[in-house]
């Protein structure tokens, strides 16, 4: 028969705020800190502990209350002797984000060498454009070289990938051309 231990769950909005709680929830108290949990939309985060029930209140108001301080919290929760098929779904979860994970860090370097081998062969393809433009003016007498730039501009911002955006990764979200829409959508969710 499995131990019985508590199930502690603060919700944050934000990510430092979530990382802010499982902090001080580990620190406070002798408690396993399962993981982090993204929503998708609203940049809510849940933060997950397990241990002994008097050791999760702790950890959980200790995480409240450090999250509070950086942040907003949106809810928190001990689940004193959780059923053993709620233990059974947050181990399959964790199984299913640790799969997911090494699936994903395997094809982000895949795609990292597809995305160097394009770069390159864009990079010789602008050389070689650029050598032919040269040499044709040379062959006129023209004394200037024209350079031609692919219009297609990559996105610079990570929030709403639009090209047209002018904000670039790290800088501030208010920058961003879509930011008051995001922001409106999240209020709303709320």
């Amino acid at each position: 028969m499995r131990e019985k231990k508590a199930l502690g769950l603060i919700e944050t909005v934000g990510l430092v705020a979530a990382i802010e709680a499982a902090d001080a929830g580990v620190k406070a108290a002798n408690v396993k800190l399962i993981g982090y949990e993204l929503a998708k939309g609203g940049g809510l985060t849940t933060v997950k502990f397990t241990g002994d029930v008097g050791a999760v209140k702790a950890a959980v108001e200790a995480g409240k209350a450090a999250a509070e301080r950086v942040g907003k919290v949106y809810a928190v929760h001990v689940i004193p002797r959780p059923d053993n098929q709620v233990e059974d779904f947050f181990e399959k979860i964790e199984k299913a984000e640790r799969k997911e994970k090494q699936v994903d860090d395997n094809v982000g370097v895949k795609m990292d060498v597809d995305k160097e081998k394009e770069e390159t062969k864009e990079k010789v393809e602008e050389v070689e454009e650029v050598e032919e433009v040269e040499e044709e003016e040379e062959d006129a007498g023209a004394m200037e070289t024209e350079v031609r730039w692919d219009e297609n501009k990559e996105p610079t911002c990570n929030l709403c990938k639009d090209p047209k955006c002018p904000r670039k990764k790290g800088e501030p979200r208010t920058l961003c051309i879509h930011f008051k829409e995001r922001e409106e959508n999240v209020k709303a969710d709320l």
